[in-house]
């Protein structure tokens, strides 16, 4: 089965209350989800398109998983908090599991 994975592109506006309020509601639905960060938020190089402030990509289990975190009413509590200090571009995404280069 393919994992899920989120794909966040935001620009903070006030890193302080998006940390306070937003980043101390998320961990415990994205935990119960089997979340795991494999980006968040490091150093990067633009080469085409538009930057952002903040990239975050996250791992789930399975497409579903991503899903149902995404839709859970715990995290979109949290998601509440996140719009009032942030905006940008959040994708869920399936993964592939097909060939790779090289095989």
């Amino acid at each position: 089965m393919a994992k899920g994975y989120w794909v966040v592109r935001m620009d903070v506006h006030d890193a302080d209350n998006y940390v306070k309020e937003y980043v101390s509601r998320n961990g415990k639905p994205l935990a119960a989800f089997g979340a795991k960060f494999l980006v968040r938020g490091g150093k990067s190089e633009l080469f085409e398109g538009t930057q952002r402030d903040r990239t975050v990509v996250i791992e789930f289990p399975s497409y579903q998983a991503a899903l149902d975190c995404m839709n859970s009413p715990e995290y979109q509590a949290a998601v509440a908090h996140r719009k009032k200090y942030g905006s940008g571009d959040v994708l869920v995404i399936e993964g592939y599991d097909g060939p790779q280069p090289g095989e």
